[in-house]
């Protein structure tokens, strides 16, 4: 049974996704291998007027090593980590680049945030602890964001501890 077709469940308390950081938008890529490129032609050119000519094959192979290399770390980027908190669980959902997914359901009364701080940078690492197992969480995040992220998470999963709160109506 999937997640949409199931029984309604409880509403969430707190929902994350986390996608790694890529610095450079589709543009600034063409834009950068464009001026690498252009640079490496003209560089090759005046190496193959100089008599060097092997020189030229090297300067396009170094584009197109650079062109795969950029490629390699977009492609990582599809990869992403999904936490919701409900009252009565927390589900941690990994999936990696390739598609493959991981999922831990957990009850979110047992478990613990658990912070990894250097002093000088912040948090380094983030883990939810139960039972006596640890599963890493939010490693794509700088230290500022994991520290934002801390707080929301550990705020819900005090909301889920509390259990659910009754509105009185008059």
């Amino acid at each position: 049974m999937s997640r949409d077709n199931a029984a309604p469940s409880d509403p969430e308390i707190f929902s994350a996704i986390i996608t790694p950081h890529r610095s450079l938008s589709s543009t600034g890529f063409l834009i950068l291998m464009l001026s690498i490129g252009g640079l490496s032609f003209v560089s090759g050119v005046l190496f193959l007027m100089l008599g060097a000519w092997p020189v030229f094959g090297f300067l396009g192979l170094d584009v197109l090593l650079i062109y795969w290399a950029f490629r390699i770390n977009y492609r990582a980027a599809r990869a992403y980590e999904e936490v919701i908190v409900t009252a009565t669980e927390l589900t941690v959902r990994k999936v990696s680049h390739h598609g493959g997914v991981r999922e831990w359901t957990l009850n979110p009364v047992w478990v613990q945030l658990e912070r990894i701080v250097h002093e000088e940078f912040g948090i380094e690492r983030l883990f939810l602890v139960s039972r006596g197992r640890r599963l890493s969480i939010a490693a794509a995040l700088g230290p500022d964001e994991k520290a934002s992220f801390a707080h929301a998470l550990t705020a819900a999963l005090g909301e889920a501890k509390r259990g659910p709160t009754r509105t009185v109506f008059e």
